[in-house]
C-alpha cells in the first residue's frame, strides 16, 4: 500500500523542489545569457533587452572569431596540451599508482612520505620561473605539458583504487608468467575505468581552463593557449591582437559586432568542449572519486 504524504511532507517537497528548480535556473541562465549575447549582433545587443532570445540573429561574431590567426593559433595549442597532458599524465601516474601500491616494494614508506613532504612546501613564482627558465621551457609548447605530468592528489586517488583490488589477482598472473607492465595494463587499468575517466577529466578541464601558465611563465605571445588570450580579451577589452575591438568599419563597410559580442563568442567556443565532453564523463566522476577518497 501507498503511504499517505502528510500535509507539512508535501510543502517540504514542494519548497524543495521549487528552491532547486530556482537555484538552477540561477546557475544556467549566466550561461545561457552569454550563449544569446554570441549569436547577437553586438550594436544591438548594446541597446539592452535582449534576455532570453537573440533578438537579431547574426553568426558574424564567430566568424570574425574564427578567421583571427591567433585564436586558431590558441586553440590548436590548448587542444594538442590538453590531449598530450592526459595520455602522458594518466601514463606516468599509473606507473607511479602502481608501483607504490605494492605493499612489499622496498623503500615504499620512505617514497610515499617525500612526495607527500614536498606538497607542504613551495618555492613561489620565482623560484618557480626560473626552474622552468634554465629547463628551456618558457618559450617552448612543452611549457604546457611536461611541469604539469604528475600531480600528487591524482596520484593518491589512483593508488588508493589500485590498493582495493585484490593482491591474490596480481600473484596469479605472477604465477601465469606475466610481468608488472602486463599486469598493470591488463589487469589494473581495465579496473580502473572509473577513477581514469575522473582523472581525465581532472585533467583535462585543469589544462583546458589553464590561462595562469600561459600569462605569467610564457614569453612568446605566439605560444598562448586559448584560456590566456580569453583572459587577455576580458582584461584589455579587446578581441585579439590581431582583430581590433568595436572597430567601426572593416574593408569600408560598417559592421554589426563589438569588442563585448566578441568576447562572448569565443567565451563559448572556450566552453563548448568541455560541456560537450562532461556528459560522457559524468557516470564515471561520482564512482571514480568515491572509489578513490574513502578507501585506501
Amino acid at each position: 500500500m501507498k503511504i499517505k504524504e502528510s500535509r507539512g511532507r508535501k510543502i517540504f517537497k514542494a519548497f524543495n523542489y521549487t528552491f532547486l528548480a530556482l537555484l538552477g535556473i540561477a546557475t544556467f541562465y549566466p550561461f545561457w545569457y552569454v550563449l544569446i549575447a554570441s549569436f547577437n549582433t553586438g550594436r544591438d545587443f548594446m541597446r539592452g533587452g535582449v534576455w532570453i532570445w537573440p533578438r537579431a540573429f547574426t553568426l558574424e561574431n564567430y566568424q570574425m572569431a574564427f578567421e583571427d590567426p591567433t585564436i586558431g593559433t590558441s586553440l590548436l595549442i590548448s587542444v594538442s596540451a590538453t590531449i598530450l597532458s592526459i595520455v602522458l599524465g594518466l601514463i606516468v601516474t599509473a606507473l607511479a599508482a602502481y608501483a607504490l601500491s605494492i605493499k612489499t616494494l622496498p623503500g615504499r614508506s620512505l617514497m610515499n612520505f617525500f612526495w607527500y613532504f614536498t606538497t607542504i612546501f613551495g618555492g613561489g613564482m620565482v623560484p618557480y620561473y626560473m626552474v622552468l627558465r634554465d629547463l628551456k621551457l618558457t618559450s617552448s609548447f612543452w611549457l604546457y605539458v611536461i611541469p604539469g605530468l604528475y600531480s600528487f592528489y591524482n596520484f593518491v586517488l589512483l593508488r588508493s583504487n589500485f590498493a582495493t583490488i585484490p593482491g591474490e589477482l596480481r600473484e596469479s598472473a605472477q604465477l601465469d608468467g606475466a610481468n608488472d607492465w602486463t599486469i598493470l595494463s591488463r589487469i589494473y587499468l581495465p579496473l580502473s575505468k572509473p577513477i581514469l575517466a575522473t582523472l581525465t577529466l581532472f585533467i583535462g578541464v585543469g589544462k583546458w581552463n589553464d590561462w595562469f601558465t600561459g600569462a605569467y611563465y610564457q614569453s612568446k605571445a605566439a605560444l598562448y593557449p586559448a584560456a590566456t588570450v580569453l583572459q587577455k580579451i576580458l582584461s584589455e577589452a579587446t578581441a585579439s591582437s590581431q582583430i581590433k575591438a568595436g572597430q567601426e568599419t572593416q574593408l569600408g563597410n560598417v559592421t554589426s559586432f563589438t569588442s563585448q559580442s566578441l568576447q562572448m563568442a569565443f567565451v563559448m567556443i572556450l566552453t563548448m568542449p568541455i560541456v560537450v565532453i562532461y556528459p560522457f564523463l559524468q557516470k564515471y566522476y561520482v564512482k571514480g572519486v568515491m572509489v578513490g577518497s574513502v578507501k585506501g
